[in-house]
């Protein structure tokens, strides 16, 4: 049947594999060409010319094949063809085939197949090598990431090194990733031009392995071969915002030399995530010396400065932003991007200042479909601020999208409005919907304990976190919430002290859960732990609430100056922080 159908389809055959293969060299067409010759030497052999007659069809059949929906008898005649000709096209269509028609299995062995009749062919060790990453046979890839870094051209090198975390970052075991990339990285290692980047390499797979030492070990390694190493400056950044203090040693030597303003205004963003406010303006205002037509930083600074209350200057930096943007080298998209913020930006303005029509005008100005849910949820808080809170609530509630998703980001919208008009017992009701609607969600339920205490009803808040910690165990937000809780009404402290100390285990060093523990021991009258604590919180992460507890402490102890300095510095990071003016309130002091 098969042999028919060649004799009926020979000229049809011809243009369709032409058509198919148009641009590319195969064997198809190397066929063609010795045709020609033999029509003018008889010498060559009949063998040959059946061969290629032969080798013709497989590839035609197997393109054919694929078109009408069989990709299995496409795969295995492509990789039929590609056997006998050797011809590594023929290798790479097979290997296509199988990863189109989603057959890991195919792909790697028409990969290896490929590999093992071209042992040096760059193209076959790459496919081999990401298939078997993809197919998360880690262990089996050390030789040929070996082989593809010394393959590439050194100019391609440090770049190939760069995404080596990238090719591995979907590996179940991201502890063998990391081994594996070290073993087949120790070449390069040796190599001085490429060190740094290769230890840069290596920090990143320890880190994702949560290896944060070896990662920092990493980091020192790169910066010590080279010192103004932009990757080494940014795995030092990583690890900075995950928690690993050392790291600043590296981003200061860094800082010390000639650094890239884009690099300076990434550690700003890493410090304004450690809520260290006051030494990201200042590493924002280094930049906007040192690259003033820079629009990304004036935006960047107007969003601390409007955190910050400092609602003049915000301004002055928006106008800086807006006036940049016209001029600027990016896409249309991040430009729409950047000036939607920056019209998000000017309402929150307005509307802190009171004047709710230019709130509104500045709203009016986005026309981003992406950012209307955004826009909505600004044009509800300045209704709110005017006193139409159930207007507010309808708005948010009757914006577009049917899913439940879409529902559940509205009602989400309503809470978070709620709470900050410090509308709990409706901010809770509406936080009951949501749970209602996601029962599983543990973060939902968190958050209802959360204001279900501030509604006024800690025993419901007691409830809610003991059946979370017994459905999940290892859910530390729930521990440190319920010893907080404990703690601050000064009942079951002993208790309070187990389920915080609990919570660092599964999160050692946070500086929240370090601030609840120093406010147990400080209920327990051990005032000097407390101020241990809670000062090595606050170093952490300058938190106004952290600083009202710190404050405190030292008050109740009479340093009151200090206590003082503290609180000042506290109202500073966020003055309408709740925890903070209600322990100024109840004792008595005015700042």
């Amino acid at each position: 049947m098969i042999r028919s159908l060649r004799l009926r389809t020979t000229a049809f055959a011809a243009a369709f594999a032409l058509a198919a293969f148009a641009g590319l060299t195969h064997p198809a067409h190397a066929a063609a060409e010795k045709h020609d010759k033999r029509v003018a030497a008889p010498s060559a052999s009949d063998a040959e010319a059946a061969l290629d007659a032969e080798l013709f069809y497989e590839i035609f059949l197997g393109e054919l094949n694929l078109r009408t929906g069989d990709p299995g008898a496409a795969y295995a005649l492509m990789l039929e063809a590609a056997r006998r000709s050797g011809d590594e096209q023929l290798y790479r269509r097979a290997a296509d085939i199988a990863l189109q028609a989603r057959s890991g299995d195919y792909a790697l062995q028409a990969v290896q197949a490929w590999k093992e009749a071209h042992p040096d062919s760059r193209e076959a060790n790459r496919y081999l090598l990401q298939i078997l990453v993809a197919l998360n046979r880690i262990e089996e890839t050390p030789q040929l990431l070996r082989q593809e870094l010394a393959q590439a051209a050194a100019h391609d090198k440090t770049a190939l090194l760069t995404m080596v975390p990238q090719l591995y970052a979907r590996a179940s075991d991201k502890t063998l990733a990391a081994q594996v990339v070290e073993q087949a990285l120790a070449d390069v290692l040796a190599e001085p031009a490429f060190a740094p980047a290769a230890w840069v390499t290596v920090g990143r797979m320890r880190l994702a392995a949560k290896d944060s030492a070896g990662a920092l070990e990493a980091a020192q390694r790169a910066q010590a071969l080279a010192p103004a190493n932009d990757g080494a400056m940014l795995l030092a950044l990583e690890l900075l915002e995950s928690g690993e203090t050392q790291a600043q040693a590296l981003v200061n030597r860094y800082l010390a030399g000639q650094p890239k303003p884009e690099l300076r205004m990434a550690y700003a963003g890493v410090l304004l995530n450690l809520q260290r406010n006051a030494e990201a303006e200042k590493e924002l205002q280094a930049v906007t010396r040192a690259k003033p037509d820079f629009p990304d930083t004036w935006l960047l600074l107007a969003a601390l400065q409007l955190q910050r209350n400092q609602l003049s200057d915000a301004e002055k930096s928006l106008q800086r932003f807006l006036e940049l943007v016209p001029g600027a080298d990016v896409d249309p998209q991040t430009r729409q991007r950047g000036l939607t913020q920056a019209y998000l930006m000017q309402a929150q303005i307005a509307e802190k200042k009171h004047d709710y029509a230019a709130a509104e005008s500045w709203l009016k100005r986005i026309d981003n479909a992406d950012e209307m849910f955004s826009v909505q949820r600004q044009r509800a808080s300045v209704l709110a601020h005017q006193g139409k809170i159930e207007q507010a609530r309808a708005l948010l509630r009757n914006l577009p999208g049917a899913t439940p998703q879409a529902a559940r980001l509205k009602l989400q919208a309503e809470v978070q409005l709620l709470q900050e008009l410090r509308m709990y017992r409706e901010a809770f009701e509406v936080q009951s919907q949501l749970v209602a609607q996601n029962p599983q969600d543990d973060d939902l339920v968190y958050d209802q304990a959360v204001l279900a205490e501030k509604a006024g009803n800690p025993e419901l808040m007691e409830k809610l976190l003991r059946d979370l910690i017994a459905r999940r165990p290892n859910y530390f937000h729930a521990y440190n919430a319920l010893g907080y809780s404990l703690a601050d009404r000064g009942v079951q402290l002993e208790e309070a002290k187990h389920l915080v100390n609990k919570a660092l285990e599964f999160a050692p060093g946070d500086p929240y859960i370090t601030d609840s523990l120093g406010w147990v021991e400080f209920r327990l009258g051990h005032h000097a732990e407390a101020v241990r604590l809670l000062e090595s919180a606050y170093k952490t992460r300058p938190d106004a609430e952290i600083a009202a507890h710190l404050g405190e402490v030292l008050w109740s102890m009479g340093e009151h100056h200090r206590a003082l300095s503290i609180w000042k510095e506290g109202r500073r990071l966020n003055p309408d922080n709740e925890t903070l003016q209600s322990t100024l309130k109840r004792l008595g002091v005015r700042l």
